[in-house]
């Protein structure tokens, strides 16, 4: 059975229990490799638009389009957690509209959802809950956001940024969400709302003392043709081991050495 949202809410690296794994994954095959290796949630995140449509922020990724995704990776029948992210608009335009949209995401097979925001999106999060969906949180750089930032930038850099974004997951607690990933902000920021709170916090570029990680599957693999950002350790360069096998194929091609005899299926006429 995969890990539940209950399950995860537990999870605090200060009492002792081990750091939560969390990736992205977008299609069956990334949701396969990755719960082969043992992480404990499968992020459908909204990211898709940068890693696999090739768009320069998140906006660009539709609800469909997230629909599409979540049904591939739970068709992989992963033991671990599948959350989905709320695209852009999926949630800003009444709760009823939330409600809806976050119950297409749970029928294509997530078992949650993440939204992005602290106070201004506690009556969504209030809705959601009371439809009995799990909800994870998201503070700090928050890419749907990014018009407004003016750019993906590290946030809660002054004193009081930083106490407002512990404010923020503070409300978010209160409401009810299981775990909330910080992204984008100083370590001591994410060493202190970590400590601020009962629930988990997922760091993405938050320091080292979050109660867990999320890395994009692209980026920590080598396959997304782009300097990788400060925070992105990669354990593989795949982008190249893939441009090299696909050369040799289309070098045996041209050589006629592809496919073989022993590659082509034999006639079920014995005399030809």
């Amino acid at each position: 059975m995969s890990l539940s949202a209950p399950a995860i809410r537990a999870r605090k690296r200060a009492r002792g229990d081990a750091a939560l794994v969390m990736v992205t994954a977008y299609d069956e095959p990334a949701a396969r490799y990755a719960d082969a290796a043992g992480v404990d949630i499968l992020l459908v995140g909204d990211s898709v638009a940068n890693v696999v449509m090739g768009q320069a922020d998140t906006l660009h990724v539709t609800l469909a389009e997230m629909v599409h995704h979540v049904a591939a990776v739970a068709s992989a029948r992963p033991n671990a957690h599948v959350v989905a992210d709320m695209p852009w608009l999926s949630y800003h335009l009444g709760t009823a509209d939330a409600v809806r949209n976050a119950a297409e995401l749970i029928r294509a097979g997530a078992q949650s959802v993440k939204l992005e925001g602290g106070h201004a999106r506690l009556e969504v999060v209030r809705a959601l809950l009371d439809a009995e969906i799990p909800v994870m949180g998201h503070l700090g750089l928050t890419p749907q956001s990014v018009l407004a930032m003016g750019g993906f930038k590290v946030q809660a850099k002054s004193r009081d940024a930083a106490k407002l974004l512990v404010e923020d997951a503070l409300l978010l607690q209160e409401e009810g969400v299981y775990a909330i990933v910080i992204e984008g902000v100083p370590g001591a920021v994410g060493t202190e709302v970590t400590a601020a709170l009962e629930i988990p916090t997922i760091g993405i570029g938050a320091g080292p003392d979050t109660d867990g990680q999320v890395l994009v599957f692209h980026d920590l693999l080598g396959l997304t043709g782009r300097k990788p950002a400060r925070f992105v350790r990669q354990y593989a360069q795949l982008g190249e081991a893939i441009t090299e096998a696909i050369g040799r194929y289309a070098a045996d091609v041209r050589e006629e050495t592809s496919p073989s005899e022993d590659e082509s299926y034999p006639s079920s006429d014995a005399g030809h």
